[in-house]
């Protein structure tokens, strides 16, 4: 069930949504998208390439954005558009968490713009893999 209209405002922010990048997700969506350059699959070569081991496909990093959307709107149809910028690689073991938040609603549309992020701690820092995302989400 869509979200109603009447619960949300601007500011809102979206329940974080966590999971631990393992190389058998990351071999699965490659196997499903047919993406199977080395740099998702074979640790010696991202290593040669300067990467400490595999990384995730950037769109993996995307589908997990999309479906804290998903979780928020209520139902897979009601996300109108989503969009990313990929700013930084993921790696095997990582927790990634997807947030965001209310940016805007349209009443009239019966619309709201979600503004959307993915993030990494790592060495005591946040990396942002996502850090410009948007969803436009229809809601009830």
């Amino acid at each position: 069930m869509r979200r109603p209209l009447a619960d949300i405002e601007v500011g809102q922010e979206l329940p974080a949504f966590a999971r631990i990048v393992t190389a058998a997700d990351v071999k699965a969506y490659a196997d499903a998208g047919g993406d199977q350059n080395p740099l998702h699959q074979d640790d010696a070569f991202a290593r040669s390439v300067g990467f400490p081991g595999i990384i995730a496909h950037g769109m993996f990093t995307m589908g997990h954005m999309a479906a804290a959307v998903v979780a928020w709107a209520g139902e897979a149809d009601a996300v109108a558009s989503i969009s990313a910028q990929f700013r930084a690689p993921v790696f095997m073991g990582e927790e990634i968490v997807a947030g965001g938040r209310v940016k805007a609603v349209d009443a009239d549309a019966g619309t709201a713009t979600l503004e959307l992020w993915v993030r990494v701690e790592r060495d005591g820092a946040t990396e942002w893999p996502i850090k410009k995302g948007e969803a436009v989400v229809l809601l009830a």
